[in-house]
């Protein structure tokens, strides 16, 4: 196991210029806490769908693409591949592999034959409902004690951690219904 070296409250001088000073200047002020928080919050919110995935030989992508697919049907390839923020050949990979053992299946657009819109299969909602319902019940611990109002800071949250400035077509959807979050 590696160690795992600290800054200190007072930083050696580094000659890397203003840049990294100003860095290591606000080393005091950084959010280690929330930070910390987040990592092992999402290391565990996703390691329960992760656990149940391997048994199907998929991984986080597989989880996230059916994730999305499921949830907005008819989702063309082009808008997955902007929410999901990867490469046309990662993204090939995982939804061949997810349309070859029929978790998804795609069609062709109505008005423009070139578009391929995915759809999930009662197969992937069923896989899809199994790994919501994992995490789903780990929110509803983890708000347990929480008043209404606190649920809704913790949605603001989430939804002020987020970068709002490319136009995506799911985030808009999100933004624009709050019931959809």
């Amino acid at each position: 196991m590696a160690d795992i070296k600290f800054l200190c409250a007072s930083p050696e001088p580094d000659s890397r210029g203003s840049e990294a000073r100003s860095a290591a200047s606000r080393a005091g002020e950084m959010r280690w806490d929330i930070i910390e928080l987040l990592f092992f919050a999402y290391r565990d919110f996703v390691g329960d769908a992760d656990h149940e995935l391997e048994a199907f030989g998929f991984g986080r992508a597989h989880h996230r693409v059916l994730h999305f697919v499921h949830r907005y049907p008819g989702l063309k390839v082009a808008d997955l591949l902007d929410v999901l923020r990867i490469t046309k050949q990662s993204l090939g990979r995982v939804l061949k592999q997810l349309l070859d053992e029929g978790y998804i299946v795609q069609k062709t657009g109505n008005n423009d034959r070139r578009q391929r819109l995915l759809f999930a299969t009662a197969k992937g909602e069923a896989l899809v409902a199994r790994l919501a319902g994992l995490q789903t019940d780990r929110i509803n611990r983890a708000l347990g004690d929480i008043e209404p109002a606190g649920t809704e800071t913790v949605r603001q949250f989430l939804r002020a951690m987020i970068d709002r400035d490319d136009p995506d077509k799911v985030l808009e959807t999100i933004f624009g219904n709050p019931s959809a979050t």
